[in-house]
């Protein structure tokens, strides 16, 4: 069966990424088919950001799963854009601890942060009050809350582990709280699931000192954003990680799905050959698992895991491989895990 994927190509290193994920596709056999579309800070400027947002937004609608590059943001911010016109009501962030990372953590890392996808205080950018002092709205819903919850759950209950939420729900009382509440109602459809709450401060210091407590978290919008990259500094590097967007319909089905690396445009080295395809990759087979293929996703990831952990890696994480020749080194790997 043939998929067809929106493609949203960004700025910097986006091209090379893109190129990485192709060469995937033609090398392994995936059934795929792209539907390109340029969200660069170039077309935008030049064609306008509604044309461009529209473009992008009825295109993901249209094959309902997209693979995203790294974008620029300048007068707008793609990735708000699109989690406000697609209605994405879930981020997911898979962190795991990988051989062959040098990090000053050395204990063992995996966890799975759910975050709800808007909300919090990013979706008022605050106003002066006079010339001393600034305020923000702050916004928590109930039916996001819900569906993170839901996802957090049935995330855990596939891999065997806790759910952990976490907020300010003592400072915080009727938003933080709203979110709790809602957690905690779905964590009785789910009795076999452990599940506790933790104050996000508390869970900070958690998390380093017993990592091996913690499973699924899930988080308001801002509380999943922080904790996401400190988790990702934990196990080496933020531009190891990938994430996943949700949204879903009234019964709770998923409707659209947008994977991306959650690294930056890198325009320092954009055009040398030179960015870690990692995330990228992670993010192209958690798209695979997504649509069925399993097996693939899976082969993909371990191959990736293994290039690292056998020290065929990148000048960022300590290697000296190209893009293109790490790209190659995981397609190996993925074959020769094929022919056994």
């Amino acid at each position: 069966m043939t998929h067809t994927i929106a493609e949203l190509h960004g700025d910097g290193i986006a091209s090379e990424l893109s190129t990485a994920i192709h060469t995937l596709v033609r090398e392994l056999g995936v059934e795929l088919e792209f539907i390109g579309v340029d969200l660069s800070e170039s077309a935008r400027q030049g064609r306008g950001d509604e044309v461009v947002y529209d473009e992008a937004e009825a295109q993901m609608r249209r094959c309902r799963t997209a693979m995203k590059y790294p974008t620029a943001t300048t007068t707008t911010s793609p990735n708000r854009e699109l989690r406000e016109r697609c209605n994405f009501a879930v981020i997911h962030r898979p962190v795991r601890t990988m051989a062959g990372v040098e990090t000053n953590f050395k204990a063992q890392l995996e966890v799975d942060i759910v975050r709800i996808a808007t909300g919090g205080t990013y979706e008022d950018m605050g106003r002066r009050i006079g010339l001393d002092t600034a305020v923000s709205l702050r916004v928590i819903e109930r039916m996001p809350s819900h569906r993170a919850a839901r996802f957090a759950f049935k995330l855990a209950q596939l891999r065997g582990c806790c759910v952990v939420s976490t907020s300010k729900y003592t400072i915080q009382k009727e938003t933080d709280g709203l979110f709790e509440e809602e957690v905690k109602s779905v964590s009785e459809d789910y009795p076999a699931t452990a599940y506790r709450q933790e104050l996000f401060d508390a869970l900070l210091a958690g998390i380093i000192m017993r990592p091996e407590r913690y499973g699924v978290i899930v988080c308001p919008n801002e509380y999943g954003d922080f904790l996401s990259d400190a988790a990702m500094g934990l196990v080496g590097s933020i531009g190891l990680g990938d994430s996943a967007s949700y949204a879903f319909d009234d019964r709770g089905q998923v409707t659209l799905a947008m994977f991306d690396p959650s690294g930056g445009t890198a325009p320092d080295i954009a055009g040398k050959n030179a960015c870690n395809p990692t995330a990228t990759i992670f993010a192209f087979a958690n798209m695979l698992r997504h649509l069925g293929e399993l097996e693939l996703g899976e082969a993909i990831r371990e191959g990736v895991r293994g290039c690292i952990g056998a020290g065929q890696k990148t000048a960022d994480i300590g290697g000296e491989l190209s893009t293109s020749e790490f790209t190659q080194a995981v397609i190996s790997r993925v074959k020769a895990r094929g022919e056994q």
